[in-house]
């Protein structure tokens, strides 16, 4: 069964102008839920995440600062949210999320958080929208509990995951590796493992054809037995923040890719869904929905 982590929490409302589209939390399992790519019985509300488990890898000192609302204007702004509790609430039911579609993700193959991929969340501070890293997070937990020896994570989305490169740098169990927007966001780029900067306006082709060419290769010098994959889908034409240009079936032949070589190999994978900033809501709850629609059909 695939088991989707999602709580009403992640519907979380910002001001009103601001441009991060929260909407798309609600949208996305309310749309797999019409067309039957689900049920209510594939959903899971994952609880908060224990304040130690956050410590295995956020610093003592920004947690406590972040949970008592004490940061800097300065911090505030790089985070991009206005800060209040149920804004931080909100990140550990998130980050649990992920961490609990780890443990599904061994029973079943593949799980999946609606939300999640916050990348830009370094032990120390958050930037771009991203208080906890819920990958970093789960990753942690997983090797504490001698869950996994060897993790991959692979972040597709357009922004590099520079906070969680940051997380890992000494961490030889894991090997981050990051295909995104060159050009794009953060302008000052932490070193993952392995990065692959792709150029303005690249097309489904090349895009398609670096993937097919890098994961195998990874996967076989990796040789992983658990996968995060981080499938924003902030790399479509149409995303406003995005500047790549991949078409909506490239996307879901991304997403195609990805699980197919974790199939094919027998890794659990667990999915966090990333950016996506369409102007059009439709096209991100579509985008996303597919990575929702190819794993259930590759899997179950």
């Amino acid at each position: 069964m695939l088991k989707i982590a999602f709580s009403p929490i992640y519907q979380y409302q910002l001001p009103d102008g601001h441009r991060f589209p929260m909407i798309k939390y609600e949208l996305l399992p309310e749309q797999l839920l019409y067309e039957g790519t689900i049920s209510e019985n594939n959903l899971f509300h994952p609880p908060p995440l224990d304040e130690e488990i956050i410590l295995l890898t956020h610093d003592a000192d920004y947690w406590i600062k972040l949970k008592e609302l004490q940061l800097t204007r300065k911090e505030i702004r790089k985070i991009g949210f206005p800060l209040s509790e149920k804004l931080v609430t909100r990140g550990t039911h998130i980050a649990n999320g992920t961490l609990l579609c780890a443990q599904y993700a061994q029973q079943y193959g593949v799980a999946m958080n609606v939300a999640g991929g916050t990348h830009h969340s370094f032990t120390d501070r958050g930037e771009g929208f991203c208080l906890l890293n819920d990958i970093g997070i789960a990753a942690n937990y997983l090797l504490r509990e001698h869950l996994a020896k060897k993790i991959l994570v692979v972040d597709l989305d357009v922004h590099q995951g520079n906070g969680t490169a940051q997380i890992f740098r000494e961490e030889k169990r894991v090997f981050t590796f990051s295909m995104h927007g060159e050009k794009n966001y953060p302008t000052r780029k932490e070193q993952s493992d392995l990065d692959i900067g792709m150029a303005d306006k690249t097309e489904d082709r090349l895009y398609l054809q670096t993937l097919r060419e890098t994961l195998p290769r990874l996967l076989d010098e990796v040789q992983p037995d658990f996968i995060f994959y981080l499938a924003g889908v902030d790399v479509l034409e149409s995303d406003k923040l995005g500047r790549l240009s991949l078409s909506r079936a490239g996307c879901k032949e991304r997403d195609k890719i990805v699980f197919q070589h974790c199939r094919q190999h027998e890794i659990p994978v667990a999915v966090s869904m990333g950016g996506g900033y369409a102007v059009k809501i439709a096209d991100i709850v579509e985008a996303h929905a597919n990575t929702f629609r190819v794993a259930q059909d590759l899997f179950f």
